[in-house]
């Protein structure tokens, strides 16, 4: 079984990262994980997408997805491209303090996680998307907490340790801000 995960935002909301930090977390839990980050030219302020590839064998597809099982949305100025992406029916988890995107006509399930509020009430604006990557992953149980934490200390630099305690704090407020498996990751869709 396969399914694909879009991260969207714009550079510098640490959609690098937070693809890294899943796709790691994934590896950790014995899944098979392909991913590819593309970002544009500029470090901040340009558009920033990651797609995974993740599968209970071997991937057989590699992480340049034409559709989406699911999608993180960070931020709607290059939201566009991913929404054409994203499959009827498919899950998503929207920054709910920043985003504004319209989700055309194609039913989808949407999750609004104010991950931008949190992360600043934690005092860590920058953890955002640990705060969206927890909070996705519990809805969809594809990973566990304990797994994103070792993946992000992991992840992150040496020269960004000090990052660690904020990041860890995010992926735990993350973690509770939507309720366990309503949208489960592994579990197959039934066939027309």
């Amino acid at each position: 079984m396969e399914r694909e995960l879009l991260l969207t935002g714009i550079g510098g909301q640490g959609i690098q990262l937070a693809a890294r930090v899943v796709a790691e977390a994934a590896t950790r839990e014995h899944r098979h994980v392909m991913y590819l980050g593309t970002y544009a030219g500029t470090m901040r302020g340009a558009s920033s997408d990651s797609s995974l590839v993740l599968g209970d064998a071997p991937i057989a597809q590699p992480p340049i997805v034409a559709s989406t099982w699911s999608a993180i949305a960070m931020h709607h100025q290059f939201w566009e491209p991913a929404r054409a992406k994203l499959r009827a029916g498919g899950i998503l988890v929207v920054d709910a303090t920043l985003f504004r995107g319209e989700l055309g006509d194609r039913p989808v399930r949407r999750f609004d996680v104010a991950a931008t509020r949190i992360a600043t009430e934690l005092g860590a604006a920058g953890a955002a998307s640990m705060v969206m990557i927890a909070a996705y992953c519990k809805l969809t149980g594809l990973v566990d907490l304990p797994s994103l934490v070792a993946a992000m200390t992991d992840a992150l630099p040496r020269y960004r340790a000090q990052h660690v305690a904020d990041n860890t704090r995010a992926l735990e407020a993350g973690w509770a801000a939507l309720p366990a498996g309503e949208a489960p990751f592994w579990t197959e869709e039934p066939r027309a």
